[in-house]
């Protein structure tokens, strides 16, 4: 018979004190005091993944127009914005993917293994899209680009919320997810400077991206593997031990022996805390795809109306759009620890809405539109931390990784026809504004659904298997 399994909070071995124990020490103690050193370095771990992720999707986001500039033949340039479109959809598509093999494999040979993994499979193939000779080549380098980052989020998402404290996982989300505002936001710092180096520019961009690969070698010996994780593991493997014996297991070991995917799906409740994940994170990744990735160039476009340098406006809308972006990832977190989850994600879905409009038709002066794109920022890219905050409470920890992964990236599957869509119709409509509210109306959908999954703030996670 399965034993239930111990837990251990904060990734320390032994058993955990009460909650009310917890509680009344967490209480008298400054938050950041009580997170210890390991805790810390697997935070630093996760965001510095999706810190290189950020980078090297933000420096597509700056350089894809520039680069099909000179990959596409003159009589194609008109139609720039359906192809940059294209070459963005077809990253996504490939980070969908890879982040769904990635996420499952998480819950099979571990958090860290798996993290190492996909930085080293990212730093691989980054480099490769400076090589591009045509418009082809770029996009297929990019979709293999996809591939490789996809499951670093999963993964770093499922190892700081196994390794933080319960009262402070929000916390820890946001921190990690502002690695991605950070890597935005550094893509623009360089971009203001290298969009001066010549033709190509571009290429050098990409070149910066190989860099991460160094990171693995620290990680190695920097980061513990999640306690909870080796303990379903070792469970996992004992229980097959005995399948194969020919032991007769009850439901919650058939559960637990069971491929992730299909034990994730066949549980009526998990199953419908999915359907109801998946379509909110669809409602964030279609209206960030189709509608923040073009900030930048329709500021640089409002700029060159003015006389002005599209490229280095284009550079500021990005710096500006994602420090708002650092302290929405961050302060959805800390908000949401402190009001809980329901709440605040309802309170993000409803202002990126409503913020869309006032960005795209309603604003037309170059400060002001930087001044609200800083604070559509926090709303419209923040909102992301609702899903490292709340999904990995959402599930027990031997479908954690493959259940986040599958939230997550799921919905690249249809929103990679966002950037596609979107670009189709900026070219019909000969301008940004109305293309965007058009595909703001997304937002409705996670501020429609927000409200049905279960409030978890400061609970412990799920652990029955």
């Amino acid at each position: 018979m399965h034993q239930p399994l111990e837990r251990s909070n904060g990734g320390a071995r032994g058993v955990q004190a009460p909650p009310c124990a917890t509680s009344d020490m967490a209480l008298n103690v400054v938050w950041y005091r009580s997170i210890n050193a390991q805790q810390w370095r697997a935070l630093a771990a996760s965001n510095l993944g999706w810190f290189f992720d950020g980078y090297e999707t933000y420096a597509l986001i700056l350089t894809v127009g520039g680069a099909l500039g000179q990959l596409l033949e003159p009589s194609l340039h008109a139609q720039i914005p359906f192809y940059a479109g294209l070459v963005i959809a077809l990253t996504l598509l490939g980070w969908g993917i890879g982040g769904l093999i990635g996420g499952v494999l998480t819950d099979y040979i571990g958090r860290k293994r798996m993290m190492m993994l996909a930085i080293l499979a990212y730093s691989l193939t980054t480099g490769l899209s400076a090589l591009s000779w045509n418009w082809l080549s770029f996009a297929a380098l990019r979709f293999i680009v996809g591939l490789a980052m996809g499951s670093e989020w999963a993964t770093g998402t499922a190892m700081t919320a196994e390794l933080w404290p319960d009262r402070h996982r929000g916390k820890g989300a946001g921190l990690m997810q502002c690695g991605l505002g950070t890597g935005f936001f550094v893509a623009s710092f360089v971009w203001l400077f290298m969009s001066g180096a010549g033709e190509h520019a571009w290429r050098y961009m990409y070149l910066i991206g190989v860099l991460p690969g160094l990171a693995t070698l620290w990680m190695r010996a920097g980061i513990p593997e999640s306690d909870q994780w080796q303990r379903v593991n070792a469970y996992r493997k004992a229980t097959l031990a005995r399948k194969r014996a020919g032991a007769t297991l009850d439901d919650r070991e058939q559960a637990l022996v069971r491929f992730t995917l299909f034990d994730l799906l066949a549980d009526p409740k998990l199953r419908r805390r999915t359907v109801i994940a998946v379509l909110m994170s669809l409602s964030t990744t279609l209206g960030w795809w189709g509608i923040s990735t073009w900030v930048p160039p329709y500021i640089g476009s409002v700029a060159a109306q003015a006389g002005m340098a599209a490229a280095r406006w284009a550079s500021f809308a990005g710096m500006a759009y994602n420090v708002g972006a650092i302290a929405g990832y961050i302060g959805l977190g800390f908000l949401a620890d402190a009001y809980g989850r329901k709440s605040i994600t309802f309170l993000f879905f409803a202002m990126a809405f409503v913020l869309t409009p006032v960005l795209f038709m309603w604003a037309h002066e170059i400060y002001l539109l930087l001044a609200i794109a800083c604070v559509a920022g926090f709303f419209s890219l923040g909102q992301y931390t609702w899903m490292p905050t709340w999904l990995p409470e959402l599930y027990p920890t031997r479908v954690r990784g493959t259940a986040i992964a599958l939230c997550f990236n799921v919905p690249r599957f249809l929103a990679w026809t966002g950037p596609l869509i979107a670009g189709t119709l900026i070219t019909r409509f000969g301008g940004y504004g109305h293309a965007a509210v058009m595909v703001g109306f997304i937002y409705l959908v996670g501020l429609v659904l927000a409200p049905w999954l279960p409030e978890t703030r400061g609970q412990r996670l799920p652990e029955e298997v």
